[in-house]
């Protein structure tokens, strides 16, 4: 069973609440859980205390089971200073849009003229062999 600690939305339409849950990998966002941890409310100010209430205690626990943090409630332990979360490195985010499909035409078109140019070597070097 594979045991994840994440957010769950509740609240009404355009007014998001989310709990902090543990639950199955399995179960639906919003369905079954196994244990609720703590609240977060993205609409209040970041600086507000009341944005995010968590049970560090509970939080540690599972994580100590083996619980997985989904990637917003890894960046709310990391901001508590509960766990470490990992660095990603996508080097290609940094490259413009524009450029990026450039390079991506750049190198096609390069893979077909290198293809195009290994047929015609290899029809003639069977020409070369059909002569002898």
């Amino acid at each position: 069973m594979s045991v994840v600690i994440r957010l769950a939305r509740a609240g009404t339409k355009k007014r998001p609440v989310y709990h902090v849950v543990v639950a199955d990998s399995r179960f639906p966002r919003d369905g079954r859980f196994i244990e609720r941890l703590g609240h977060f409310n993205p609409l209040l100010a970041k600086d507000n205390e009341a944005r995010l209430k968590l049970d560090m205690d509970k939080t540690k626990a599972w994580l100590a089971k083996g619980a997985q943090p989904s990637d917003r409630v890894s960046r709310f332990l990391d901001a508590a200073g509960v766990a470490k979360r990992a660095a990603r490195n996508n080097p290609e985010k940094a490259v413009p849009r524009k450029e990026r499909k450039a390079n991506a035409e750049a190198a096609a078109t390069a893979a077909t003229a290198s293809a195009a140019a290994a047929k015609t070597a290899a029809a003639a070097a069977a020409a070369a062999a059909a002569k002898k």
